[in-house]
């Protein structure tokens, strides 16, 4: 028989891997305001691989990280990069619960990506949390009332990234382990943001050093807690990481004074809406929390 799922401990490491998130977020926006998106990708992935260490020498070190599909894990981390360097850009630009609401179309990306590479078939549930997921978009962006604020397309942008990203992820998870794909993506997103995080580095301030070392840190510990809590319970999981939209809000409006209209709040609404029906069709494999 298969082990019961425990409920408390999906959501004792949810919880986890939301604070990680949210405290990556806070940690972006301080070391964005100060260095170039390029250097603070690269000091995260450098760092990040450090503090994979440990973890990589107790799943069986080096050796266990080899992977027969190079190319593959390649093809993703180029990808995923320019994902996370669009987020990272969109951070300074937008209020963080607008971007994270527009972050959440990702799983609607992903449905439709992989109905177009992977032959998955559109049902009446996924067609239905398609819709509500544009709607939402449409409702927060509102294309032809003013200006398109940039920063809006450029998570857009991000977001449609991630859904590939996942989509390559999902044939990973068939043959690679949590640790690997994790270990991959460090040492690759190092090797491509190398140059232009040379590019434009400048040293950074003494006083910057603990947010540097934050998001280094949460960027992992998002992932690896969230890991934990598909392994516990996976019918838990996407339901509280929706808690991340109104948290983030209300640290926007703590640190930042950023309001939030009912145009935000209603697209919101329809996305969150969106990605339950996704979840009702599918749950989420612990592996691929890796791809975003």
């Amino acid at each position: 028989m298969a082990p019961t799922p425990s409920i408390p401990k999906a959501a004792f490491w949810m919880a986890l891997s939301i604070a990680s998130f949210l405290g990556m977020t806070v940690a972006g926006r301080a070391t964005t305001a100060e260095l170039n998106v390029f250097q603070v990708l690269e000091l995260r992935s450098v760092i990040g691989f450090f503090i994979l260490l440990p973890l990589v020498m107790t799943s069986g070190g080096f050796q266990a990280m080899r992977t027969r599909r190079p190319i593959a894990h390649v093809a993703r981390n180029v990808i995923h990069y320019t994902g996370q360097a669009a987020w990272l850009y969109a951070l300074t630009l937008i209020p963080l619960a607008v971007l994270i609401s527009i972050e959440f179309t990702t799983p609607i990306w992903t449905a439709i990506l992989a109905v177009i590479f992977l032959g998955e078939r559109l049902n009446r549930p996924k067609l239905a949390a398609i819709g509500l997921g544009l709607i939402g978009v449409v409702i927060i962006v509102r294309p032809g009332v003013g200006s398109i604020d940039p920063g809006h397309l450029v998570v857009l942008g991000a977001a449609a990234c991630f859904g590939i990203s996942v989509v390559t992820i999902k044939s990973l998870t068939r043959t690679d382990s949590v640790v690997r794909i994790i270990c991959w993506m460090l040492i690759i997103q190092s090797m491509v943001g190398l140059i232009p995080a040379l590019y434009t580095w400048r040293n950074p301030p003494l006083e910057l050093w603990p947010w540097i070392v934050l998001i280094a840190f949460t960027g992992m510990s998002s992932h690896f807690c969230m890991a934990r809590a598909l392994n516990a319970d996976a019918t838990i999981v996407s339901p509280m990481d929706f808690l991340r939209v109104p948290l983030s809000a209300l640290i926007g409006w703590l640190l930042y004074s950023e309001q939030i209209d009912a145009f935000t709040a209603g697209g919101a609404l329809l996305i969150l809406m969106g990605n339950l029906l996704n979840l009702q069709r599918r749950p989420m494999k612990p592996a691929e929390v890796a791809a975003s």
